[in-house]
């Protein structure tokens, strides 16, 4: 999973980060949704991981508790192929059972292939927050995208 992220940190705009982060930081990232008592998918083909996916709480106040933010990242190689769909599908699946209200997809950057995945499961545009950020030396705008479980 540290490397399939990577390649979004390295090559794309799809996250804001700027240095790839280590095992660690990801795991740490793993055990904010699981303290949460959230999803955390891993989906795999011949014994490889392709892709991932989990839902992490929107905001730490407690009336934010049934709102949750997805994040969803499939290998290079296996994009176009169902496996973000099969995620992303399974991870509304997953928090409806644990009574999520709402879930919210932040897209950054220039990611039609994100915003059709969304679309395609039932997100609706709810706005773009232009240029919150930087990478790659250009402003970075996020398009915000919701279902209502």
């Amino acid at each position: 999973m540290t490397a399939i992220y990577a390649h979004f940190v390295e090559t794309t705009t799809a996250t804001l980060d700027l240095i790839a982060p280590g095992e660690a930081t990801m795991l740490r990232r793993r055990q904010v949704a699981l303290d949460h008592d959230l999803p955390y998918l891993v989906a795999e083909l011949e014994g490889y991981i392709v892709g991932y996916s989990y839902a992490a709480p929107f905001r730490p106040r407690e009336g934010y508790r049934f709102t949750v933010e997805d994040s969803i990242y499939v290998r290079a190689d296996c994009r176009g192929h169902g496996v973000g769909k099969k995620l992303l599908s399974e991870l509304l699946s997953k928090c409806q059972e644990r009574k999520c209200h709402s879930m919210i997809a932040y897209v950054c950057g220039a990611n039609p292939p994100s915003v059709a995945l969304h679309a395609s499961v039932g997100f609706l545009p709810i706005g773009t927050l232009p240029e919150v950020g930087k990478k790659f030396g250009k402003w970075v705008s996020i398009s915000i995208m919701q279902r209502l479980l």
